[in-house]
């Protein structure tokens, strides 16, 4: 604990005053730089900080004035575009949902798994959108424009509204223990938005996502350990969804 006025040492990069209504957070980073070689590396700084501030802008205040080669994506904030997803105290969490406060005294950061890493907290998520884009994450009509919108009943929207909330943070699928070991398996997050469409009533494409989807790197290579759902910062219930597609393929459409 720090006393009002004491000042505070932060990585031998500068000094910072430390406010009665503020506290200190630790903030442990796992760094990598392939300029530097092939190993990371823990890097320590100490950020003074309002207890409700979010982890995003504490990570802006080291990037900002204390070691700019910092890298994180980041964009609105708000949890809305998904960018910030890290592994925070050993959990996948968006950095722009978390409190200083939850999180105090020390936090630790790292790069989501099973992500090649390139630099920092940034990971390459280009296998992670090959399993996206493979189940046709869009809808397939081929019944010709209409001449109005395409209705639903409240029932049939209702039927694959949870899925709809995915904002393709990897989260979910960066928390799989089957993702990490099997680079072929497309992962829960290209199973929810498959769901999407399979039971959306407008679309005329299930079929072909349920054949995709029956392959051996498809949704029955999931192993069921809800490690997905605890991860999403949107509430999905993304093993939920995982079963329902299971359930179609072997009893209902396909």
């Amino acid at each position: 604990m720090t006393t009002p006025g004491e000042i505070l040492q932060t990585s031998d990069r500068r000094e910072v005053r430390a406010r009665p209504d503020r506290i200190t957070l630790e903030v442990v980073i796992r760094r990598f730089n392939p300029e530097r070689g092939e190993d990371s590396w823990w890097d320590e700084f100490r950020v003074e900080c309002d207890p409700l501030e979010r982890l995003v802008e504490v990570l802006h205040q080291i990037k900002w004035y204390q070691d700019g080669t910092l890298a994180f994506r980041r964009s609105c904030a708000h949890g809305i575009c998904g960018s910030d997803a890290m592994l925070i105290n050993g959990r996948n969490q968006l950095a722009c949902k978390v409190l200083a406060q939850d999180v105090a005294p020390t936090v630790r950061i790292e790069p989501i798994r099973g992500l090649p890493v390139l630099k920092d907290l940034i990971v390459d998520l280009e296998p992670f959108l090959q399993g996206y884009r493979s189940v046709l994450p869009y809808l397939i009509n081929e019944s010709g424009e209409p001449e109005r919108e395409r209705l639903q009943s409240p029932e049939e929207r209702a039927r694959y509204d949870d899925t709809t909330k995915c904002i393709l943070c990897a989260a979910c699928t960066t928390s799989c223990p089957v993702f990490w070991g099997d680079e072929g398996y497309v992962g829960p997050a290209a199973i929810v938005n498959a769901h999407r469409f399979i039971f959306d009533s407008r679309d005329e494409a299930a079929d072909e996502r349920m054949r995709i989807l029956s392959d051996k790197t498809g949704v029955f290579r999931c192993r069921t350990t809800f490690n997905c759902t605890d991860a999403c910062p949107r509430g999905i219930e993304v093993t939920k969804a995982i079963q329902e597609v299971k359930r179609a393929i072997l009893f209902e459409r396909f």
